[in-house]
């Protein structure tokens, strides 16, 4: 794999100011065969300090993080802050555009390409870029997501353990002062996600999970909000006051055995509420047959105890679609 990326720009990510622009990669197709697919970024600056890297859109069908950081580009002034401020609200823009998790030009996720590869395809030269020039100069990294289509959650932020403890703490620190109800570490970074590669990177990591269902939560936007302050005051950068941060409850996912997929293909009726404590064996919910209905509904179950954190949100469902997944308390 080549190291050299294709993207380019015309921001200068040393310069005082703000400058509000895109990344530029070629893409060369029927329509414009010299053609660039402009993925915006703002770089806010102002003297010495450190910087933070703010993403949203790494799935393009979830949305407070990037009304969030487009809000956050508008509002930032150079003058309040000490330091740079990165910030790219639509990663992968061509699934920001579709509504869309994954792209529609390769069908690429971006959050399962890190670090990216420039010979192989969008997606990948996109995942390549962010790995290999903007990681090296973040001092932090927040990756904004939500349910998107697919999934409902209880709101909670979140990081990804590592095998470095001081990293670990130091994203732990950065987790506690964005300031949420809840807390999910998770147990399993995958260096395929954009977490798991600013861990190879010895990068302090932040993410998590803020709405879901495809639609825009005005409760939680205002707290993506908040939350991207508190974490810029506590990086130093930001000098103005901000909301105190609610207490946290920290809780953590184990492993795989602690999500429940479709046993079959059909519609999914849940048997518990999102922040349900449940059971290990508890029902889960029914899978039924509307085209064979004289079938009996499929059963699942829980395999573990836990919190229910996360569910299907349409009801259709095929075999080995996830349904719901559960936290348990603790670090």
């Amino acid at each position: 794999m080549t190291s050299t990326t294709r993207i380019w720009t015309d921001i200068d990510f040393d310069r005082a100011g703000k400058q509000v622009g895109w990344v530029n990669l070629p893409h060369s197709v029927t329509r414009s065969a010299y053609g660039m697919i402009a993925i915006p970024m703002a770089v806010v600056k102002n003297g010495s300090g450190p910087t933070a890297f703010l993403m949203a859109g790494n799935h393009g069908d979830e949305y407070e993080g990037q009304i969030a950081l487009c809000k956050l580009i508008r509002e930032l002034q150079p003058e309040r802050i000490q330091g740079r401020v990165i910030v790219m609200p639509a990663a992968n823009l061509p699934a920001a555009m579709d509504g869309a998790r994954v792209s529609p030009i390769d069908h690429g996720n971006l959050n399962r390409s890190f670090p990216g590869d420039p010979e192989r395809g969008v997606t990948q030269e996109i995942a390549h870029y962010i790995d290999s020039v903007v990681f090296p100069m973040a001092d932090m990294f927040a990756d904004l997501h939500s349910g998107g289509s697919s999934l409902a959650y209880v709101p909670f932020g979140s990081t990804n353990e590592g095998p470095d403890a001081a990293l670990n703490k130091r994203s732990l620190d950065a987790l506690t002062a964005f300031g949420c109800e809840y807390s999910v570490i998770w147990k399993h970074a995958d260096p395929r996600y954009s977490p798991g590669a600013a861990i190879k990177r010895g990068i302090p990591q932040i993410a998590g999970e803020f709405g879901g269902g495809g639609s825009v939560n005005r409760r939680m936007l205002a707290n993506v909000e908040a939350g991207l302050r508190r974490l810029l005051k506590h990086m130093g950068i930001l000098d103005m006051p901000t909301a105190p941060a609610p207490k946290t409850r920290y809780m953590n996912v184990p492993g795989i055995d602690y999500h429940v997929h479709a046993p079959d293909h059909g519609l999914f009726e849940p048997a518990t509420d999102l922040g349900q404590w449940v059971k290990a064996g508890d029902l889960c919910g029914h899978v039924h047959f509307v085209d064979d209905p004289g079938r009996a509904p499929v059963p699942c179950h829980f395999k573990r105890d836990g919190m229910v954190v996360c569910q299907r949100h349409p009801a259709r469902v095929v075999r080995g679609d996830c349904v719901a997944h559960q936290a348990i308390d603790g670090v």
